[in-house]
């Protein structure tokens, strides 16, 4: 799964699976774009020598500041990965409006812009691929995250739809659907939150947390060549949560 000289933006690449998915792909020879709103994150990637773009997925500009980045690396773009978003949330009646238009400005219309500019510079370059960061929250009904699921949905839905339009020039459009990983963003309701662990972790057949490694070569094999005939997929990286999360017989 080389990507020898490819040139890779990966948004949301600061930390965790962003972080992971980076680091991963410089190794595999890629020249990245890392995309973050967080600069003190972005200085130890620019320093492994990674191009470093400091911006909000929110910025309509932000497609032309990546345009930029690639025209210096003399182009064209081969790898799109649209990790960036946010979580949180409560129950729809806990939920504002302003949460649910927060989490699909994010989550969903910063992730279409880039991919819309993606789509056009792949097309131009005869072929790419595209792999989105849904959750299985997409999937699943889960508590507390009404925002957040739909947002996620229309991920998928996205992707999907991306894939039929886009698959006759070549380009690829595929997603993961990570379940509960050990982040910064997730690591302190891991701990402190005894009910989460029963739920994702006792209840998932492989019993244990995601590490943003986990969904990295998830990303990394959906980009690759070795995926070369898988497109409209989403991928779940759960560890079977999604699959076996019914209360099953305990051995004693």
């Amino acid at each position: 799964m080389s990507f020898d000289n490819k040139i890779a933006v990966i948004t949301g690449a600061a930390a965790g699976i962003g972080r992971a998915t980076a680091d991963l792909f410089a190794a595999r020879g890629a020249r990245v774009i890392a995309v973050d709103r967080d600069a003190d994150g972005l200085e130890a990637l620019a320093d492994s020598g990674m191009v470093t773009l400091c911006a909000d997925m929110i910025d309509s500009d932000l497609p032309d500041a990546v345009s930029e980045k690639i025209a210096t690396m003399g182009g064209p773009l081969a790898i799109l990965v649209n990790n960036a978003g946010i979580g949180g949330g409560g129950r729809m009646d806990q939920t504002s409006d302003d949460d649910v238009r927060r989490h699909f400005e994010v989550n969903v219309l910063g992730l279409f812009r880039l991919a819309r500019f993606a789509v056009g510079q792949m097309q131009a370059a005869g072929g790419g691929s595209i792999v989105n960061v849904a959750s299985i929250y997409a999937e699943i009904g889960a508590t507390g995250s009404a925002g957040y699921s739909a947002s996620k949905g229309a991920v998928a839905a996205l992707t999907r739809q991306m894939a039929t339009d886009y698959g006759h020039d070549g380009i690829r459009v595929n997603a993961v659907a990570p379940g509960l990983i050990e982040t910064p963003l997730t690591r302190e309701r891991i701990r402190n939150e005894p009910w989460r662990h029963k739920i994702f972790v006792e209840q998932s057949p492989l019993q244990r947390v995601g590490q943003p490694n986990d969904v990295a070569r998830a990303i990394a094999f959906l980009a690759s060549d070795e995926a070369a005939f898988v497109s409209g997929e989403i991928l779940r990286v759960d560890g079977g949560w999604a699959m076996g999360r019914y209360p099953r017989e305990v051995q004693q």
